[in-house]
């Protein structure tokens, strides 16, 4: 399986399952329309974009467009690589009739499909060594850190958001999501690798 240094951003979870499926990566949702009113998820994706680039992986119909064009206008050019699936008419074997318009998403493509996209968008891939499996940083992790569970966890939550640059109204959850994404374990936690 190829791996892909870019963060992915795709519109919801079964497009990053069935893309999960094509290549190894960091997948973002937008949660649909829901990245509109998600500020921090906004802020994530800034910051992702920032650090690593970011590959836009929309459906082909009307909507994955307006959401496409949103995150065009809000990230930098330079941070952002575009891949288009075909227009391809269809349904996802998981609903019960098509879209609107008629057209396979991300989720209804194979994975040849899927890849090609990325490849064409100028994916940056990776050697398999350059990044092994690493360990996630966990729940524990935060717990172990006075970041949840202690009387100042919220205190010390907020001290890291502004030390990362990260929007200081996160939950913990999203938290953990950002720096399991901006950070290797050991980087992280300071551990000996």
């Amino acid at each position: 399986m190829k791996r892909i240094r870019e963060v992915i951003v795709v519109e919801g979870r079964y497009d990053k399952n069935t893309l999960k499926q094509a290549v190894d990566a960091t997948v973002v949702e937008t949660r649909g329309f829901g990245i509109f009113n998600d500020r921090e998820r906004l802020a994530l994706l800034r910051r992702l974009a920032a650090e690593r680039g970011l590959i836009l992986l929309t459906d082909s119909d009307g909507a994955g467009f307006v959401i496409r064009n949103f995150l065009k206008g809000a990230i930098p050019r330079e941070q952002l690589k575009q891949a288009y699936i075909p227009d391809v008419p269809g349904k996802e074997r998981r609903k019960a009739a098509p879209g609107r318009e008629g057209k396979l998403g991300v989720e209804g493509m194979s994975p040849a499909v899927l890849l090609e996209a990325l490849e064409r968008a100028g994916a940056t891939f990776e050697e398999e060594a350059a990044h092994p499996d690493r360990r996630p940083i966990t729940k524990a992790d935060f717990y172990a850190l006075g970041l949840t569970g202690a009387p100042d966890s919220a205190a010390r939550r907020a001290a890291l958001l502004k030390k990362l640059a990260l929007p200081e109204h996160m939950t913990a959850n999203a938290l953990l999501e950002a720096v399991n994404l901006l950070y290797a374990r050991e980087e992280f936690l300071g551990e000996d690798p």
